[in-house]
């Protein structure tokens, strides 16, 4: 709604000018794309000169850059030159986020130092002083949006609102989010709501951007004793990557690995001794049936295991009977190694009276991991829970990636 110079906006806008130039002269396709990349260049080249941020960052506009590529691409497709090849450029902006004040766009991509001045300048306050990120689709007659767009102008910027015949998919980046929500209210009714804390998704990006590569241990490389893990999600490969596991195969509640596929990790494992996690009941049967599992090493992890309380939130896909009470379709359900243990209408409700249930006076630490269906909300809400209730308990959060389950607790 606010345009800032030195954006996608500046260099979308010069290319198509010159491309536009390049067709009134009766110029053939190649041609005008030709003018529209040569424009694109040296707009791209100037971004930092149009926003003090990116050139205090040393970085050119992230989306002005993958549009040059567009074009690149065009021009491969139309005459046949060459995409360029990946090279460590410098792409900031909107980089962390979409964090400038008015808007900028994209993406930042790749691990260069200036993404890191970039991500810096989030922290410092230089970029982004709006902490969160609101996004719904508002249900409202069009001759109400006009109104409510000042209602946002006054409490948040890189806003956008577009749609039309009565419905708008609305975005803002503000400090109040319940202020947000509420001027939708006053005019229809919002759906999808969906709430990010930038200040934590920077964070995150940080620390994945500057995670050493995930990468097998060499099979050269001999360990005492080599750990197999069966587990699904990006996020919990990664965590376990982080743990030494050795080799993952894929699998979990839906996707049971075959002994076959088992077998073969432990053997390119460099041990002697293979400790195999299932971490699911269904494929503890497949996994017993791998010969050499060191029954030492199976039997401490067990001892300290127990030490251990561990949950998973899910919902019901139909209606049934449980010791926590009946279970209608649509449910979630909070399951212990005892069963159901919690009923709940909402995820955070079930989420938090799991931990109810599995939290006691001797916890010191909850380990949320997000999977599929986990919402920021409903993560607020479990720690906020667990300020209230367990003040002692330190909350870590993970974004796990599993599906099925969007929340696996551990409490330790």
């Amino acid at each position: 709604m606010r345009p800032v110079e030195g954006t996608i906006l500046t260099v979308v806008r010069e290319a198509a000018d010159a491309a536009s130039a390049a067709a009134a002269e009766g110029k053939q396709l190649v041609d005008v794309l030709d003018a529209a990349h040569i424009a694109a260049t040296d707009a791209l080249a100037n971004t930092p000169e149009l926003l003090p941020v990116l050139k205090e960052a040393g970085v050119v506009d992230a989306g002005a850059a993958g549009f040059l590529l567009l074009l690149d691409v065009l021009l491969n497709v139309t005459a046949g030159r060459p995409v360029p090849e990946p090279e460590a450029i410098s792409l900031g902006a909107g980089a962390v986020g979409g964090a400038v004040r008015g808007g900028v766009s994209g993406a930042v991509s790749g691990a260069t130092a200036d993404q890191n001045a970039v991500a810096e300048l989030a922290h410092e306050g230089g970029v982004g002083d709006l902490r969160y990120e609101v996004m719904y689709f508002l249900e409202a007659p069009d001759e109400t949006v006009p109104a409510f767009k000042d209602v946002w102008a006054g409490i948040g910027d890189s806003i956008v609102v577009v749609g039309g015949d009565g419905l708008w998919n609305c975005h803002i980046h503000t400090d109040d989010i319940g202020s947000s929500i509420e001027a939708a209210l006053d005019c229809g009714r919002p759906r999808n709501i969906r709430v990010t804390d930038l200040m934590e998704q920077v964070e995150e990006e940080r620390w994945v951007r500057e995670a050493p590569p995930e990468q097998e241990q060499p099979p050269d490389t001999p360990v005492p004793t080599a750990v197999v893990a069966v587990a699904t999600g990006d996020g919990v490969r990664r965590i376990f990557r982080s743990l030494g596991v050795q080799n993952i195969v894929a699998g979990g509640q839906s996707m049971n690995p075959s002994t076959a596929q088992i077998l073969e990790a432990v053997e390119m494992s460099p041990a002697d001794e293979v400790v195999v996690l299932p971490n699911n009941k269904n494929i503890i049967a497949v996994a017993e049936q791998v010969d050499g599992l060191t029954a030492s090493n199976a039997d401490r992890m067990t001892q300290c295991a127990a030490h251990v309380e561990s949950g998973e939130v899910t919902q019901a896909v139909r209606g049934s009977a449980s010791p926590a009470g009946p279970v209608s379709a649509g449910d979630y359900i909070g399951l212990s190694r005892r069963g159901i243990e919690v009923v709940a209408p909402t995820l955070a409700g079930a989420a938090t009276g799991l931990l109810d249930v599995l939290v006691g006076d001797d916890h010191e630490i909850v380990t949320v991991i997000e999977g599929e269906g986990a919402s920021a909300a409903a993560t607020r809400r479990i720690t906020e829970w667990l300020a209230e209730h367990h003040p002692g308990v330190a909350a870590e959060i993970h974004h796990g990636g599993q599906p099925l389950y969007p929340y696996l607790l551990s409490v330790e």
